[in-house]
């Protein structure tokens, strides 16, 4: 066998199709892949074209929402206008705490009843002054390259060595064009994460 042809290494596919009968395995101007390992590295490099990018455009929008959050009026204005819809009650603001009704508490409780009542003590919330906004910002922009770099050789890992064992058992010449196809169904069953699933919408 010949040496495994450099990376992409694509070719006009027609040539494997058209016509089907009467013709050699293997083409002239064909590449093909015939070691595991190059099956492999192949199928890494377009699940990484592929799949990559869609978690690092995910990643760079959770960066930009939690480095940059919109500002608190703003985030009001949609409560108070999700609050005050024309098929719901109406709803009004009290600026004091004298117009809200209570029901008064008898002024004699007993023993029992004032512990229930008794609010447990706690220390004020302290800010953690070793981590920002901006600081936790990159760590899940990290995280989520992390995974789509784990989850680009995982799946390659799986994808191309089973092809590869296919393609040997059945004695098949396997095309440069096998792990464009299988990087590119990796992505597209990855997006299948994106919508939710029947149960969630039942």
């Amino acid at each position: 066998m010949s040496d495994a042809p450099s990376w992409p290494s694509l070719y006009n596919p027609l040539i494997e199709l058209f016509p089907l009968q009467h013709r050699n395995p293997v083409q002239p101007s064909g590449r093909y892949l015939h070691d595991p390992h190059d099956v492999f590295r192949f199928t890494l490099y377009w699940t990484l074209i592929f799949y990559t990018p869609s978690y690092i455009l995910c990643g760079t929008y959770a960066f930009l929402n939690l480095a940059f959050p919109p500002p608190r009026a703003l985030r009001k204005a949609q409560k108070t206008r999700a609050l005050r819809s024309d098929s719901g009650p109406s709803y009004r603001s009290v600026s004091d705490g004298d117009n809200i009704p209570l029901r008064p508490y008898p002024r004699q409780l007993s023993a029992d009843l004032q512990g229930q009542l008794r609010a447990p003590s706690r220390s004020p919330a302290k800010q953690n002054e070793r981590r920002s906004r901006l600081t936790f910002a990159l760590l899940v922009l990290f995280v989520f390259a992390v995974f789509a770099l784990a989850g680009a050789v995982v799946g390659s890992a799986i994808i191309g060595y089973v092809l590869a064992g296919l393609f040997k058992a059945a004695r098949y010449n396997m095309s440069t064009w096998i792990p464009f196809i299988g990087g590119l169904l990796q992505t597209l069953v990855g997006f299948l994460g994106l919508w939710p699933t029947v149960v969630d919408i039942i």
